[in-house]
Parts: structure tokens; sequence; C-alpha cells
């Protein structure tokens, strides 16, 4: 039962606003001299793989890639320019969680291209050249129990491109290809478990010249492994064979397809500073010494063939002065913000109770919640509609994002005697389900916060800090009747921060942050570790006491 019951004609909340869109720069990016069809002296017999991505017919990879802004670009090799790529998809308010580009699945024309949505629609598209796709030519369910779904090339040695996906408790899952449209994957097969020890896996294509595709995999400490493909469809990959260590000074390692033009697959690694690097695989499952790419890479919150778990739902801020102002601020994926924009009238919002949840609706940008006058309002959805009614008993509430795996942004409520409760979303952003009691207890946390994946799981998690500084982490589990694992403390000292708020993704890595002011109004960054805790703090700025509170 969902309650979407209208507020009265005469309840009316606070003004409307709109909220910005963030503001995005095209990269500045120098794609390598390729060679295409340069022999990279397969075995006997061996067909090279070459480029799984190519729309503009010569023979090496392209690149698909979306900015903050929520632009799809294409990357050409020929021109080494970026273009507009459309993606048709059947709801266009909907935001793709990610992009994949699998390869010629169907046999015949060019490469496809798949979609997968937040609810977890996996949806198939016919590249129609450099301008982009054509509307969805299949769509599969249920996709939304992985937590990362992988195009590595060929694995199976038949000749036709098959997917990887994996849970959330680590379990690996094939995804035979089957050359058809309407069915382009046979049933799933397991591969093996323990692959949550990643915080990156990578679909490569062919890198050691035997035309199968391979996998590289990335720890949280930085250590890179090589998963050679084998050819066979019961166990596709072969034992991990470690490459390298310090990897993890990239805080996004991708797909780069064939850029030499040698049909073996490439890597990009992109900084948090935006600069991008690429590495030619040798031939014999590692690579090159690396050469430097580009910058201004920052603004690219989605990358086709990222190794990270897809982020989704919230990259911003919002601060409320002392005077009931309201101001928007864009994260920059490098570490900082942008510059604040104003998004209310002067002292608009005095009083007003809000919230900034994780997207509610399919369009993947945060949401402002009010409660007033006993009714929950979405901003982000249209101020003169109600999320629900009877909220006059809840003190505290937050929208973390999905916390039952399905897909749709949730909300959750503390109530006067100190109970949380879970508010289902419907993922339209205009009303939740009925609520389901969490527990009791949760007055003695003076803060609650949350904005995504703080463990490196892909599920949302929550963070709680007592008066006395000390801080416990709540781990989702995606379970309706119980979305949280037992506290676990990660920290004391924090009663030294008056404000403290997650953003979502500050740094690029696809994990939730968080930011806390001292009294000082000093605005520090924590990055979180994807194992449930942060990293040593950073100072972004002075001033932050002009707010009253952090969204």
């Amino acid at each position: 039962m969902f309650l979407s019951t209208p507020a009265l004609a005469a309840d009316k909340p606070s003004q409307d606003v709109t909220i910005p869109t963030p503001k995005a720069a095209v990269p500045k990016g120098e794609r390598p001299q390729a060679t295409p069809h340069a022999a990279p002296h397969l075995r006997a017999g061996v067909k090279a793989a070459g480029a799984t991505f190519d729309i503009d017919g010569d023979n090496v990879g392209d690149n698909i890639m979306r900015l903050d802004d929520g632009t799809t670009l294409v990357w050409l090799s020929t021109t080494g320019k970026f273009e507009q790529y459309t993606i048709n998809s059947d709801n266009p308010d909907e935001r793709p969680k990610d992009i994949l580009t699998p390869g010629n699945l169907d046999g015949t024309g060019g490469p496809e291209v798949l979609t997968l949505s937040t609810t977890g629609t996996l949806s198939l598209f016919h590249s129609e050249g450099v301008s982009g796709t054509g509307y969805s030519a299949w769509n599969g369910q249920g996709w939304q129990i992985y937590n990362k779904v992988v195009a590595p090339g060929d694995v199976t040695g038949d000749g036709k491109p098959d997917l990887l996906a994996r849970t959330y408790s680590g379990d690996l899952y094939l995804y035979q290809g089957t050359g058809s449209d309407s069915s382009p994957f046979r049933a799933r097969v397991l591969v093996g478990g323990g692959w949550s020890m990643f915080d990156q896996l990578v679909g490569m294509g062919d890198m050691n010249k035997d035309g199968i595709g391979d996998v590289v995999a990335r720890t949280p400490s930085g250590d890179l492994y090589f998963y050679a493909g084998q050819g066979n469809a019961t166990a596709p990959l072969a034992a991990r064979k470690k490459i390298g260590s310090g990897w993890n000074s990239y805080n996004q390692l991708i797909a780069a397809d064939d850029w030499s033009g040698d049909g073996l697959g490439d890597l990009l690694g992109r900084t948090a500073s935006g600069e991008l690097y690429y590495y030619v695989a040798d031939g014999s499952g590692n690579f090159r010494t690396r050469q430097t790419n580009g910058n201004g890479f920052e603004p690219v919150e989605l990358f086709a063939g990222s190794g990270a778990n897809p982020y989704w739902g919230k990259s911003s801020l919002i601060g409320m002065d002392n005077g009931g102002t309201l101001y928007w601020y864009g994260v920059m994926h490098n570490g900082q913000f942008g510059a604040r924009t104003k998004i209310s009238d002067t002292g608009g919002w005095a009083g007003a109770r809000i919230a900034y949840a994780s997207s509610l609706d399919p369009d993947g940008y945060a949401d402002l919640l009010e409660q007033y006058d006993g009714v929950l309002y979405n901003h982000g959805y249209g101020a003169d509609d109600s999320l629900a009614t009877g909220w006059s008993k809840y003190n505290l509430f937050l929208g973390a994002g999905d916390l039952n795996d399905d897909g749709k942004g949730d909300v959750l409520g503390r109530d006067t005697s100190g109970n949380l409760y879970l508010f289902r979303g419907n993922g339209t952003g205009a009303s939740l389900a009925s609520p389901l009691k969490i527990g009791g207890g949760w007055n003695g946390f003076d803060k609650i916060v949350g904005a995504g994946d703080l463990t490196g799981d892909g599920r949302a998690d929550i963070v709680a800090r007592t008066p006395s500084g000390t801080l416990y982490l709540y781990r989702g589990t995606g379970n309706s009747a119980s979305p949280f694992a037992s506290k676990v403390k990660i920290g004391t000292g924090w009663q030294q921060y008056n404000k403290l708020a997650s953003p979502g993704d500050i740094d690029g890595d696809n994990r939730a942050d968080l930011v806390a002011v001292n009294s000082k109004g000093e605005l520090y960054r924590y990055s979180s570790t994807g194992q449930g805790q942060f990293k040593t703090r950073a100072k972004l700025g002075t001033g932050w006491n002009t707010y009253k509170n952090l969204y």
C-alpha cells in the first residue's frame, strides 16, 4: 500500500526550488596514433579479437562516457574528438545506472550497446554509428541482484561476446552469449565466489593473444590481478595472476578496448585530479609503460567499461545559511566542490525541516525533501504533491538510497520515541510505502547520515554519531525487514563537528563520502576507503559556519 494522500490546499510548504544541473566541460584528451591490424603475433590458428566497439569503421575502439550534466559522448578514434552520442531509451526520463559495450552480440551489423537501469532492466541497443543507437531491441529484468556487470568479450571460445555479473556477496556468474537479439544470453552459470575482494572489475577483451576475452581486477589496496579467459563455458577464467601494485592511484580503471590496433584490449586509468593514462596490452597478460593521455576527465561521472561498481543517486550538497537561504554545491569528482549556487529567495526557507535524499526517481539526481505540517514533500518531484502524510511524529529523516535491493530510492524516518522506520520508494519520487519499523533506541544518535555505498559492496549504508562523538557504521543488507547489519564502531572524536553530511561521491571512485564542519567553520572531506572506514581527512575550506546545517 502506498501513501500518496495529497496535502490540503491550505497546507503549503516552502517555496519550490530548482536544483541546478551540474556543469561539465568536455575533457581534453589526445588519442594515440593507432596502426590498424598491426600484427599481434597471435598463436597459430587464432584470430585477433579486435575492437569490440568500433563505430567509425577504422578497426580501433571508440569509447562512451557520460558527463555530470547528463550528456553522453563518444570518443572517436578517427578524429580524436568527442561527439554527442544518443542512446534512445524507451523512457527518456530514466538515466542508465551503467552502460556497457559488449561487442557484436547478434553476429550481424555493428556493435551493440547495453544499458542497466537502477531497477535492474538490462536493455540491448544496436549502434547506428557515430550519432547513437536505435531503440531497444531486447530488455531483460532482474539484474539489480548484481553490484557489477562486466563485458569481457568472448570467454567461452564460441566467438560470441559474453557477460559476467557479480552479486553483492561476491559470487561471479557467466552469461554466455547466444548470438540472438531476442534472447541474447543463456542461463547463468556460477564461476566462483570471493570476488567481493575487488573494488574494480574490468572486462578487457583479449590481452594474451589467444583470441579469448580476459579480465583484470583490483583490490582496494591497489594490487592488480589478471584472469585469463579459458574458452570454457563451465570454467571460463583461469586462476588469477598478480601483475602489479599501486593501482589505487586511480579512482577509475576503464577498458579502453583496442586502441593500438593490434587486436588486444588496452586499459585506461583516471586519477582524482582528472588525468587519464593509457596502458597498451603487451600480449602476455600485462601492460607496457603507461602513456599520458589527457586531462580534464573529472567531469566524467560514468565510463562505459569502468571497473567500479556503478554509482547513482546523489553527487551534490545543499547548505542552509543562518538566515534560511539555500545554496547548492555540485561535486567535481576530484575531492572538491564547485562554486555555490543560490537556489532560494533570501530567507525563504527559514525554519524549514529538510533533507536532501539520494534520488527517488529515475533521473539519478538528488531530491530535496521537506516536512511541513505533518506532510513530507518532494521538491524534486513537485512542491504541491506529497510523498506521505502523518509525519508530525518524525524528528529526523534522510534518503540514503536503495535499502532493499529493488533499485528504488528509500527514506528513513525516526520518531520522537527513537524508533527508526523504513519508507520504501516506488521509483517515481511521488509516494512512499507504509512504514516498516527497523528498531528502537535510535534517539541515542544526534546525527544519522548516508547517501550511497560506504563499504564497497554496492549497497547503501549509513553512519550514526552519538553526542559524545562516537561514529558507528550500519552496513546495508538489502533486506526490507532488516535493512542494516549490527552497528560497527568506526571512530571517536566526531563531536568536534557541528555539521555532518553525505554528499555522495566527491572524489570520483563511485563510493559515498562524508563532509564535516567544526566550530571554526572549517570543512573537511572524509573519503571512503570502500571497506567501511575513511581515509585521512582533507581540509576543503573555511567560512562554512555561515551555514546552519548541511544536507
